[in-house]
């Protein structure tokens, strides 16, 4: 497969997870702020971008399902690290409208000085920069000497920086939440052991377990109707007819999930080729 070629098709699968993102972006948030055509569009086109600046840099083999895996979990995390940076550090918006502010906040009082947000999200973007070259260092560096209990620590590293995250901007004004910080990491610890299978890189692993479990809170947030939308508790519903509009997308969504699912599953279904694989041999080794 050619370069060329490669991007080509790692654009259309990170494309597909910010078509993803955007779906139940719109269908948790539009009935409050209503449909914006650009912001849908955004998060595929930021989607697109992301998967081809990961193919560039992992380079997977894209001729088996693995790699389509391992790509799809990192453009994932990619573009919705993106959003998420975006909205908490750049962007200008009205905050009344959120019962949780957006906007970078210290104790749930909204940052006002754009100089400290953009400092503050230069810094953050540096820690998480550090955190993804240590990733790759570690792997550089062999089979740990406790490879599974370090797996199940290294694996959580994405969970525990959503969870950090969530706590930070959520917990002043719904407090803290212990099942909720806690459920991050753990989903991210068995993405994250079904993708050491597939690579033996610590940094696919660790970030493409967060990609994947974003997916699957936020599905489960769409389809909790048990609870207010966080952001928007206690905010009067503006757009009430776009309850039956963004039903259309449904189908959509859950099409892509099943093609995530299947995907998975089949790159699961071959010999483990990877950080599993090489913790088997070490024991089977001995000390």
């Amino acid at each position: 497969m050619s370069d060329s070629s490669s991007l080509a098709i790692a654009a259309l699968v990170g494309a597909a997870t910010g078509l993803h993102a955007a779906t139940w972006g719109m269908y948790k948030d539009a009935l409050y702020e209503g449909f914006s055509r650009w912001k849908f569009a955004r998060s595929v086109l930021i989607g697109a971008a992301a998967g081809a600046v990961v193919q560039s840099l992992m380079r997977f083999d894209l001729r088996g399902p693995a790699g389509f895996v391992l790509l799809a979990g990192l453009a994932y995390a990619l573009e919705r690290g993106i959003a998420e940076w975006h909205k908490s550090f750049v962007r200008e918006e009205d905050q009344s409208k959120y019962f949780i502010p957006m906007q970078l906040a210290v104790g749930g009082r909204i940052v006002r000085s754009r100089v400290v947000r953009a400092l503050s999200g230069l810094a953050y973007a540096g820690a998480l920069a550090a955190v993804a070259i240590g990733l790759v260092r570690l792997g550089d560096a062999g089979t740990p000497r406790f490879p599974l209990v370090t797996l199940i620590l290294l694996g959580s590293v994405g969970g525990w920086i959503s969870a950090f995250g969530g706590a930070w901007k959520d917990a002043p004004r719904e407090g803290f939440q212990t099942l909720k910080f806690f459920r991050s990491p753990a989903v991210s610890v068995v993405y994250a052991l079904a993708l050491s299978s597939l690579t033996t890189s610590w940094l696919a692993i660790a970030f493409g377990a967060l990609g994947f479990t974003i997916a699957t809170i936020e599905t489960h947030k769409m389809f909790d109707n048990s609870h207010e939308r966080g952001k928007f508790a206690g905010k009067p519903v503006l757009f009430p007819d776009i309850v039956q509009a963004r039903r259309r997308y449904v189908p959509v969504y859950l099409a892509l999930w099943a093609a995530m699912l299947v995907t998975l599953a089949a790159a699961l279904s071959a010999p483990a080729t990877g950080l599993l694989a090489a913790i088997d041999i070490a024991a089977l080794r001995g000390p």
